[in-house]
């Protein structure tokens, strides 16, 4: 379970996020903004990367700034960027994460074998991570944040650089975590997809929470039966621009 209270991150005079309140716990949580609304920064607050201005975090029932190493057992990232040592191949680099996260040797070859069949690995497995396409490299950082089997895994644009069969091996593989247990925290731009896989969303703009809920939830607070996520999400943030939008297209 992943709960944040009145979390706030200011810069000097900007309100990044701006008294945050969620609680996620064995679902698979969307978490949409538009560019600048604040959701890398709760993500990097929420895994121990940015320190809150004020505000607290637990994962697991473990506060990530009272009990870090605690906390973040618990949990696995893949960030927006991934961040890979080059000169290791695959396998050292996912039996570093594993060393790391102290896995025993039976589960971490286990897990090892499905990771790398599920992304389709088996022929790179030995290869320097430096000569990785960035697809390649996005199935890495996958791999290794599920390696420990986290009861939380955090993702940030988890399908970017990922081939279509990647990307729905990945959708599956999520559905099944929640429906195990795991609670999964996801931020995309691709609303297709949020609306596809979520059990909740959450719509993040200028630092505060604009809606949360289930689809239906979201659709019943707007009066608008079939209303997709993507008219939901710019009903709350696209103001003023996406009315220009419309505007130049209708005076072409």
């Amino acid at each position: 379970m992943i709960q944040a209270t009145d979390l706030t991150k200011k810069y000097d005079n900007l309100i990044a996020v701006d008294n945050l309140n969620l609680q996620v716990h064995n679902e698979l949580f969307v978490f949409l903004g538009p560019n600048g609304a604040g959701k890398t920064t709760t993500i990097k607050m929420m895994t121990g990367l940015l320190k809150p201005t004020s505000g607290t975090i637990t994962i697991e029932g473990y506060d990530l700034l009272q009990h870090p190493v605690e906390a973040k057992r618990m949990f696995g990232l893949v960030p927006d960027t991934p961040v890979l040592y080059d000169k290791l191949s695959l396998r050292e680099f996912l039996e570093f994460i594993g060393n790391l996260y102290e896995v025993d040797r039976d589960a971490f070859k286990r897990r090892f074998d499905q990771l790398i069949d599920l992304f389709d690995l088996d022929d790179r497995v030995n290869d320097l991570i430096q000569n990785f396409s960035h697809g390649m490299k996005q199935k890495c950082i996958l791999a290794a944040a599920l390696i420990h089997d986290p009861k939380v895994l955090f993702l940030d644009e988890p399908t970017v650089g990922l081939d279509p069969k990647s990307a729905r091996n990945l959708k599956d593989l999520l559905r099944g975590l929640v429906n195990k247990g795991t609670t999964v925290f996801m931020s995309t731009h691709i609303l297709e997809i949020a609306e596809a896989m979520c059990d909740r969303v959450a719509i993040i703009n200028q630092g505060k929470i604009a809606a949360l809920g289930t689809m239906d939830e979201l659709r019943l607070s707007s009066k608008q039966k079939d209303i997709s996520l993507e008219e939901i999400f710019l009903e709350l943030t696209g103001g003023s621009e996406y009315d220009e939008v419309l505007k130049y297209l209708e005076d072409k």
